[in-house]
């Protein structure tokens, strides 16, 4: 008797559903990639500077610096985070449709998936301890985001420029708090100053606001503090560490639970309408790039722009907001980034069509496929290279240089990826997760030759 292998399962598995079902899979792999090795772009900055790192060539055009943030602004900032986001949801359908549509509840294994993701999140942070960890975020609010998953797709799509306003009026009401507790220590201090003894409400004015200085705008001597403690032990880098990622989970979960929300229902929309899964026209996608660039890219330079001139350091923050008690500009965010992520989805995919650059769709439809290892592979090698206990590099670089690690990694993972899968049916961390989702050992080598018995 001939037993079939995982390979020809996968195979026969395949051949049952129309061709265009494997493109759909790939594109999406393809997509998930792009913004897996985007978001290294945002995020190595925060494992290898101290705080206030733009300061001193922040409004410098003749700095590399400057332009290679211009450009990491414009086209990345946001975008590849959205774009993570919306691959996110659309996986949730692509996880429960089969199994719902064979009769089978995919509740139950669903969050159990998201429970892992989530353990996963906290381990992430406070064990690579890397601040900026999304996995924790991503298992929660995914287990909200499964809730909407059969609501219509333009319901769905609502949620974005809905959770764009809530979202507006949550910071600002976080903003103003902040701006209220300084402007109460600026009178106080000049109450001090004139001479006037100072009773407890005074005084817990000043405690207030230099507590919340501490957390959000740590002086010259504190940043200096930080940065030992970041090229110090394991130890001392986590005392640092930890709890800024905890309250990041805990205390200010909420505003981010909404951003992301509203991207995975996004995701969820976008997969119904067939733009992820390559339903649309050619000439439907060429639409969408020239609206997503036309609309998103004047808006995210005015921004941009606005925001060198007005907030270059510290100082010119705060004296912005003495006179203004609402950041009108933070409106353009969410709709410059949602446009320009929109049209560069649309860019890829009227790329794959074409055939452009096939060597480079296998390679990130293989990244993407891999993403949860290779974004934990990000995490080891950037504090390897940065913190303390691995090469200490941390304060040393600038910034534009970083963007030759980013290069070098992204072309390991591109060569890597694709290999490790004529190999290996799954990365290690995505068998891991499956074996504890389905409480079973999953199978894991890619088999080339028949089993008999």
């Amino acid at each position: 008797m001939q037993l079939k292998t995982t390979t020809e399962i996968e195979q026969v598995d395949q051949a049952s559903k129309p061709a265009i079902f494997t493109e759909r899979i790939d594109i999406i792999d393809i997509v998930r990639g792009v913004a897996l090795l985007g978001i290294l772009i945002l995020n190595i900055p925060y494992f290898s500077m101290e705080e206030y790192f733009k300061e001193p060539w922040s409004q410098d055009l003749g700095s590399p610096n400057f332009w290679v943030n211009a450009i990491n602004t414009v086209f990345f900032e946001g975008k590849m985070r959205a774009l993570f986001s919306m691959v996110f949801g659309a996986g949730i359908v692509l996880f429960t449709t089969n199994k719902e549509k064979a009769g089978r509840s995919a509740t139950w294994l669903f969050y159990k998936r998201m429970i892992w993701l989530t353990l996963f999140g906290l381990a992430h942070a406070h064990l690579v301890l890397w601040i900026g960890d999304i996995l924790y975020y991503y298992g929660l609010i995914g287990m909200l985001a499964f809730l909407f998953r059969k609501m219509k797709p333009k319901y769905l799509a609502m949620g974005v420029p809905i959770v764009a306003v809530i979202g507006f009026v949550a910071n600002t009401l976080f903003f103003q708090n902040v701006r209220g507790e300084y402007l109460e220590y600026k009178a106080v201090m000049e109450l001090q100053e004139s001479g006037v003894e100072l009773g407890e409400k005074e005084l817990a004015a000043i405690d207030a606001w230099e507590e919340t200085r501490k957390e959000m705008l740590p002086n010259q001597e504190e940043v200096k503090a930080h940065t030992a403690l970041m090229k110090g032990s394991y130890a001392a880098v986590a005392s640092h560490i930890r709890p800024k990622a905890w309250d990041g989970q805990t205390k200010y979960l909420i505003f981010s639970i909404w951003d992301m929300l509203a991207l995975m229902l996004l995701g969820i929309a976008l997969y119904k309408w067939g733009f992820l899964t390559m339903k649309w026209t050619r000439a439907q996608y060429i639409k969408t790039i020239w609206i997503g660039y036309g609309l998103g890219l004047p808006l995210v330079l005015f921004q941009f722009i606005f925001n060198t001139i007005h907030f270059p350091n510290v100082e010119a923050g705060i004296r912005y907001i003495e006179t203004h008690s609402i950041l009108w500009v933070d409106l353009i965010y969410d709709f410059q980034r949602i446009l320009i992520m929109m049209a560069h989805v649309a860019l890829i995919i009227v790329l794959y069509q074409k055939g452009f650059l096939a060597w480079l769709m296998n390679g990130l439809r293989a990244v993407g496929q891999l993403a949860f290892t290779n974004y934990i592979m990000h995490s080891i090698i950037c504090t390897l290279i940065f913190f303390g206990y691995g090469l200490n590099q941390y304060a040393e670089w600038e910034y534009y240089q970083l963007y030759y690690l980013v290069l070098g990694i992204w072309v390991l993972q591109l060569i890597i990826s694709p290999i490790w899968l004529r190999h290996f049916l799954f990365g290690p961390l995505e068998w891991v997760w499956r074996c504890l989702t389905y409480g079973k050992v999953q199978p894991f080598v890619r088999e080339k030759q028949l089993l008999k018995s």
